[in-house]
């Protein structure tokens, strides 16, 4: 089959961003032999991670703060100006980029506040390329997943109703809008939470996004009511709070629930959030290896930044499009391409890496509605990450071996790799070789 080419972004408004500065550092702090001048470049009140036994710096300390040292990430977000940050670059240690910190979003299904519009003059030939139908062409539609008493499409198509695994003993960190403690569904499991917005104390979700991801995840085997819709059922639970009820949030809450979930021990960290920034953003490229490096795999949302049904493709956006972070890219029940799911980018790092089930998706809502049925690639993410659990779980591997596991163990699809990466990422089944057992 030959491939669509890949996207070139249009041009886009200028990303939201907050006034500070991240600093990624040459290594992590955690490894670093020379320490950071900071008063060399005027900075005072330094919070730093390290100095907090959860390894979470609380958010008014963050904004109280100069600089706030994420140090497992080696990363720091600063108050500073255009000559203290020529300061630090002069510092001992080494500093490899600065950049503006953005402000990111619960990704929204709509893509009219993006690209909506936005066309590449080539639908119809990309499509006879591919061998895919054209405008106007009638094509007998491939049979569908659906909805059953027993279980999401969606828990279907990934068959994780057929695998043994729950996630038993793996850290999920879903890095959201928070959830819904209170939830029935989730009464008894293993929840850990922390809120890293600013003024706000408890990761309660008052958006209910979070909550959603986060049932999609690692909600129960066999729920109080309706059908199966989770995937790693006995994963323990790490809830960050990074967005606010309103669903944004900036790179400094977002880089603060990494680094806490990299220090707790998490193997998988889920993040269905994004900025339509179409370059890679350092801090996260410098987070995601890191994070790597010490065992654990951050999977992202591709965006829905697309319009395919006018012609539009959209791009990856931020964080997704850094390279070692694991862009997940929405699928519908016919597994075929949501028509809002992100293609790649023509450059590094842009790439969908895999893709999920991301249209009409139930999960956990915040009480009393219990319950929604919404879409989205942040509806996709957590399916991967709760399989990633389950990988986790049967093969012991973390960090690259856990990407590379996911990757291989994907299912190909008709649809273009732009599209859809590796393909369809599936769950262990009993006997397969990569598996181990206890």
């Amino acid at each position: 089959m030959i491939e669509p080419p890949a996207i070139r972004p249009p041009r886009l408004p200028a990303a939201q961003t907050t006034g500070r500065q991240v600093v990624v550092f040459a290594d992590a702090a955690d490894a670093a032999d020379e320490p950071v001048d900071w008063s060399a470049a005027g900075i005072s009140d330094v919070a730093d991670s390290r100095d907090f036994t959860s390894g979470r710096v609380p958010a008014q300390a963050m904004r109280d703060a100069g600089a706030t040292v994420f140090a497992r990430l080696g990363i720091a977000v600063v108050s500073a100006g255009p000559d203290q940050v020529a300061a630090l670059r002069g510092a001992r240690r080494p500093v490899l980029s600065v950049s503006p910190e953005l402000v990111h979003h619960v990704l929204p299904e709509d893509p009219s506040a993006y690209v909506r519009g936005y066309r590449d003059g080539v639908t119809d030939l990309a499509a006879r390329l591919v061998g895919a139908p054209v405008p106007g062409e009638e094509v007998p539609p491939p049979p569908a997943f659906e909805d059953t008493a027993a279980a999401t499409w969606g828990i279907q198509a990934v068959q994780a109703t057929t695998s043994p695994f729950t996630g038993r003993g793996v850290r999920v960190a879903v890095l959201d809008t928070g959830l819904d403690l209170q939830h029935p569904d989730l009464a008894g499991r293993t929840v850990t939470a922390e809120s890293f917005v600013t003024g706000v104390d408890s990761a309660q979700d008052g958006h209910g996004h979070g909550t959603h991801c986060t049932g999609t995840a690692c909600g129960p085997r066999v729920p109080p009511a309706g059908p199966r819709y989770g995937v790693a059922s006995e994963a323990e639970i790490w809830i960050g709070k990074v967005l606010s009820d309103a669903g944004s949030g900036d790179d400094g809450g977002i880089l603060a629930g990494i680094d806490w979930a990299v220090a707790n021990g998490c193997a998988v960290i889920s993040m269905s959030l994004g900025a339509d920034v179409a370059e890679a953003h350092p801090p996260y490229s410098a987070a995601g290896r890191r994070a790597l490096e010490q065992g654990s795999l951050i999977v992202a949302a591709a965006g829905n930044n697309a319009d395919r049904e006018n012609g539009g493709y959209g791009f990856v956006g931020a964080p997704a499009n850094s390279v070692e972070v694991l862009a997940v890219g929405a699928l519908d029940p016919r597994l075929t391409t949501a028509w809002f799911s992100a293609r790649s980018l023509a450059a590094p790092g842009g790439e969908v890496d895999v893709a999920a089930p991301g249209v009409d998706v139930l999960s956990t809502w915040p009480m009393p509605d219990r319950y929604n049925t919404i879409s989205g690639t942040s509806m996709a993410t957590p399916h991967v990450a709760g399989l990633a659990a389950l990988w986790a779980e049967a093969t012991g591997r973390r960090g690259y071996e856990l990407w590379a596991t996911l990757t291989q163990a994907s299912r190909r699809l008709t649809e273009p790799s732009v599209d859809v990466g590796s393909g369809l990422v599936l769950a262990p089944q009993e006997g397969a070789g990569s598996v181990r057992r206890a």
